[in-house]
């Protein structure tokens, strides 16, 4: 409950809009399924703050926490889910079983 009202506190002081939550809410769904076994992972540079970039930062905080953010899919989908967004089974067997190489894109 307590990380639930930290979410909705920050989703307001990011500013993100009605239509964004509803994409970002099939990402977190998504994020319940994926199996780490077949996910696919790749990462990409992203504000920490707003890493699928659909917030309305205020200009002074963008880009200040610049760096690498990994995201998985399942195979066949094209919905990128950020680690964060896992379950955190998944996130905890994804990070065990996978190798700093296989985590690099290819």
């Amino acid at each position: 409950m307590k990380l639930e009202m930290e979410e909705l506190a920050l989703e307001a002081e990011l500013g993100i809009p009605d239509e964004a939550k509803q994409w970002l809410a099939i990402r977190k769904e998504a994020g319940l399924k994926i199996d780490p076994e077949t996910a696919h992972v790749t990462f990409g540079w992203a504000d920490g703050l707003d890493p699928y970039g659909v917030g309305n930062l205020e200009p002074e905080y963008r880009g200040l926490s610049i760096g690498r953010e990994y995201f998985a899919r399942s195979p066949g989908s094209d919905i990128w889910v950020l680690f964060d967004d896992l379950s955190d089974a998944t996130w905890d067997s994804r990070r065990a079983t996978t190798s700093r190489a296989a985590m690099l894109p290819g």
